[in-house]
C-alpha cells in the first residue's frame, strides 16, 4: 500500500492547492496550445515530468543538493521566464514549440529540486529509492496530465465556442501567470 502513498504524492504534488507553483508553471506552458495541439501540449508535460525526475533523484541520491531558499527563487524566476517568452512570441509555431519543449524539460529539473527534501524524508534510510521515485513520477504525470487537459478544455471553449481570438488567450494566460509569478518571485526573494 505503500506504494500508493508515493503516487498520491506525486499527484497531490500537482492537483493540491498547495502546487500553485506547478500548476503556474503548467499554466505557463499550455497559453499556446489548444485542443488541436493536445499530442505536442501532453509531450510537454512528458518533458516536464523528465526533467523533474532526472533532479529529484539525483537529490534523494545526495548527489545533488541546493539550498531550498534558492531552489524556490529559481522555481519562481522558470514560471516567470516561461510566461514572458509567451508574451514575446506569442503564437505556436516550430520554435516556440522546442522553446517550450526546452524550458519545460530544463526547468522541470529546476522545479525538481522543491520536493526532493520531502521526500528524502519521507524514504526509510538504506530504502530502494528507485520504485518510490517511479510511483511518485507516475502521480506526477497523471496529475499534469488531467491538469493540462482541464486547461486545454478551457481554451477549446473560450477559443471554439466562444470565439476568443487564441492570441489574446495566451496574452491573458501569460500575463496573468507572468504577474503571479513576479509577485511570487517578490517574496521568495525578501523573505
Amino acid at each position: 500500500m505503500e506504494e500508493l502513498n508515493y503516487f498520491k504524492e506525486g499527484w497531490q504534488h500537482i492537483i493540491s492547492s498547495d502546487a500553485l507553483d506547478h500548476q503556474l508553471f503548467i499554466l505557463a506552458l499550455a497559453a499556446l496550445y489548444t485542443m488541436k495541439n493536445w499530442r505536442q501540449a501532453l509531450l510537454v508535460v512528458t518533458a516536464f515530468t523528465i526533467g523533474h525526475s532526472i533532479t529529484l533523484a539525483l537529490s534523494v541520491l545526495g548527489i545533488l543538493n541546493l539550498n531550498p531558499q534558492v531552489v524556490e527563487v529559481l522555481i519562481a524566476a522558470t514560471i516567470a521566464i516561461t510566461a514572458v517568452a509567451n508574451l514575446v512570441y506569442p503564437t505556436l509555431n516550430g520554435a516556440n514549440t522546442r522553446r517550450n519543449y526546452l524550458f519545460a524539460l530544463f526547468f522541470g529539473t529546476i522545479h525538481g529540486l522543491g520536493f526532493a527534501s520531502f521526500i528524502r524524508f519521507t524514504l526509510a534510510e538504506g530504502q530502494n529509492i528507485g520504485y518510490p521515485l517511479f510511483q511518485f513520477n507516475i502521480g506526477l504525470e497523471a496529475g499534469q496530465v488531467v491538469f493540462m487537459i482541464a486547461l486545454l478544455l478551457v481554451a477549446y471553449l473560450l477559443i471554439e465556442v466562444w470565439e476568443l481570438k487564441r492570441h489574446w488567450w495566451t496574452i491573458f494566460i501569460s500575463a496573468s501567470v507572468f504577474l503571479l509569478s513576479l509577485k511570487m518571485l517578490i517574496e521568495r526573494l525578501f523573505s
